[in-house]
């Protein structure tokens, strides 16, 4: 099977291509292993390979002076018992706090693949539902339309991921963050605790049970402090960031869903959470993935809560498998540097794009043409598009806010924003929230001709 990406061909291996009202058979394979009990190995096989299958211009660039790149690779599969569906991305850095305020919506904020994944996979829920509502259908492989008497003041979105689906993460590197701090502990030459201010001495063992509302993010550093929401890693060097880290942002998906804000006026986020995450066996530690998102653990505040519009605590599986991926910053030859790519790639079944530095590869960071189509005004307006098709009269009002903060501050959002802060109140504290990147969709002046 394959599909036509800016005139060359791009095979995808073990892909079923979602199509309206079009069922196809799960590779067999995929059959005789779910049989087996090795889902797991099944769906990181086949993000590896949907990986493998991309132009060399997607992947780790070789050098010359005997070194070698590498990229974190993380996938999201949509598997029913008719079908299976791939998304992938890989990256590794992300926007610094200082610059936020020039992404105006086209830049990335965060570029981590874990994070591009989850964007990846908003941005096919939301063609779905384009290409619904374009052709008069009901339901898709993956998305339905839902029925009048599913719909409320609370759950009105006129579309929902179907019941059956089953979605899972396969990451070729532990989640920054709470997730990796074991792993991080054993690659010191001295893993002695870095000394903590008294103000910030643990309770009970982890560092959520107090108040961290003062105290700043750390990335790596401070290690031993565990439990604690931390800011993505980078060199001693770089400009801070305050984009939190993957650990903390799977965690609070496990009440939010995968949904986006922009793809939460279309979808309901009930069927849209997690089921597995997937890590190699080099990357798995037990402990540090209990404690980051388990009930037994730093989400124990959330155990069994619900909230209306769908919303509850769903913690996901975590798995390990003995899997790695080819590019991984374990793969090289011993005592060979290995070097940070600065490419990151996004597939979905409509789109393959490289990006460096938040923005379509050979654009400058902050011009208007480098914006990628999972950026936040490109997913704004995929929303706009979707909803101008539909003729909803109430959604319409909730998109065509006069900005991007006003379109997320909007009344339809509100009981997200509730879990939200729920969430950061009992579990994740210490969560401070990014610089705002506040931007218009459409020009005032255009609005008015």
């Amino acid at each position: 099977m394959a599909t036509r990406f800016s005139g060359f061909e791009f095979t995808r291996p073990h892909i079923i291509h979602s199509r309206i009202h079009a069922e196809e058979r799960l590779p067999a394979q995929w059959e005789v292993i779910i049989g087996m009990g090795k889902l797991t190995n099944a769906v990181a096989d086949t993000v590896l390979q949907t990986f493998e299958a991309f132009p060399t211009k997607y992947k780790p660039r070789p050098r010359e002076d005997g070194s070698r790149e590498w990229i974190a690779l993380s996938g999201i599969v949509l598997s029913r018992v008719t079908c299976t569906h791939t998304l992938c991305s890989t990256g590794l850095k992300c926007l610094p706090q200082s610059k936020i305020h020039q992404a105006k919506g086209i830049v990335l904020h965060d570029w981590h693949a874990e994070v591009l994944a989850i964007r990846s996979f908003n941005k096919f829920l939301i063609q779905e539902c384009h290409d619904l509502a374009v052709a008069g259908g009901r339901i898709s492989n993956f998305v339905r339309r839902r029925d009048e008497q599913e719909l409320s003041e609370k759950c009105f979105q006129p579309f929902t991921v179907r019941e059956d689906t089953h979605i899972h993460m396969y990451c070729s590197e532990a989640p920054c963050g709470d997730a990796s701090m074991e792993l991080t502990m054993s690659e010191q030459e001295d893993a002695t605790p870095w000394a903590v201010p008294t103000s910030s001495a643990s309770l009970n063992g982890l560092a959520s049970n107090r108040d961290v509302s003062n105290e700043p993010l750390h990335g790596r550093g401070y290690f031993s402090e565990l439990g604690t929401v931390r800011r993505k890693p980078s060199r001693p060097d770089a400009f801070p960031t305050l984009s939190k880290s993957c650990s903390d942002k799977l965690a609070l998906a496990q009440c939010t869903s995968l949904l986006l804000s922009p793809t939460t006026l279309l979808l309901s986020p009930k069927n849209a959470y997690l089921h597995t995450l997937i890590l190699p066996e080099s990357q798995f530690s037990r402990t540090a993935c209990v404690r980051a998102f388990g009930p037994s653990g730093r989400m124990a505040p959330m155990t069994g809560r619900e909230w209306s519009g769908g919303y509850s605590y769903r913690p996901f599986s975590i798995e390990s498998v003995n899997r790695e991926f080819a590019f991984s910053r374990r793969n090289g030859r011993v005592g060979q540097r290995m070097i940070p790519s600065n490419v990151s790639a996004v597939y979905t079944p409509y789109i393959l794009q490289t990006l460096i530095n938040g923005v379509l590869q050979g654009r400058k960071q902050f011009d208007p043409r480098g914006a990628s189509e999972i950026c936040r005004k490109g997913m704004w307006k995929a929303v706009v598009d979707v909803v101008g098709k539909l003729g909803l009269p109430g959604l319409e009002k909730a998109v065509m806010a006069s900005s991007y903060e006003g379109f997320k501050e909007g009344q339809l959002l509100r009981g997200r924003r509730d879990v939200k802060a729920d969430v950061k109140a009992e579990a994740l504290k210490g969560w401070k929230r990014n610089e705002e990147d506040d931007f218009v969709l459409i020009p005032e002046d255009a609005k008015n001709q």
